[in-house]
């Protein structure tokens, strides 16, 4: 594993109004861990007490229901920072963290990021803007959720999925998921999810074979 200093993804989130001897502090309490695709970062209700480090890999940000549905709110790539909400707070987590594909992650203790809210006021800055925008987010989710049909929600969970995370050689989604995690995604039935999947395929719009799903039509899918 490479020194915190020499790693690329911190220019991606808070980490980088760090100084140079903050970040070789970092590097000396750190933990790192290779995560695989299906196991857990973190669980509903877990005390974390600190925060991981997306080095690689994409993992699912979810909520049960009390009927036992999942509920996907957000999936989390390269550079992103879990666990600073519930550290600020001192509450457990209040989501789950899965693994989407063989993921590397670095732990930092809640003592270390502590001592940075201090004595660096960029950072402590930097931490709250990005848990603005996970709000922010959460507000526009709410509103999908509750002003556009599920038709629509999926063509925009598609779109997403490409925009944000490309594709395969073979023009694929290059982030599989089952028709269980779309549904927790776009906040439906599987039952629903499968059928507007197979419209979709029916009218050209995708092509399915098995997880794999290749866009065909981007303006069919942006114009629902």
């Amino acid at each position: 594993m490479s020194k915190c200093e020499q790693c690329i993804v911190r220019e991606f989130s808070s980490l980088k109004a760090l100084n140079k001897d903050e970040l070789l502090r970092m590097a000396n309490c750190k933990t790192s861990y290779i995560i695989k695709k299906g196991e857990p970062i973190f669980t509903e209700g877990e005390n974390v007490n600190g925060i991981f480090c997306v080095k690689d890999g994409v993992c699912k940000l979810s909520k049960l229901s009390a009927n036992g549905n999942e509920q996907i709110v957000k999936l989390v790539s390269k550079g992103e920072l879990l666990g600073q909400r519930s550290m600020i707070s001192d509450e457990p987590v209040n989501l789950s963290a899965v693994a989407l594909e063989d993921m590397e992650v670095c732990f930092v203790p809640k003592s270390e990021i502590v001592s940075f809210f201090n004595h660096n006021n960029q950072f402590s800055m930097n931490v709250m803007k990005s848990i603005c925008g996970d709000l922010k987010e959460a507000d526009d989710h709410l509103v999908n959720m509750a002003q556009k049909s599920v038709r629509q929600r999926l063509a925009e969970t598609l779109l997403y999925l490409h925009d944000t995370f490309g594709t395969n050689e073979d023009k694929s989604l290059h982030i599989k998921l089952s028709r269980e995690e779309i549904a927790g995604m776009v906040g439906t039935a599987t039952e629903s999810c499968i059928r507007l999947l197979s419209e979709f395929n029916k009218n050209g719009l995708i092509e399915l074979s098995g997880k794999k799903i290749i866009i065909k039509d981007f303006k069919g899918l942006k114009a629902i």
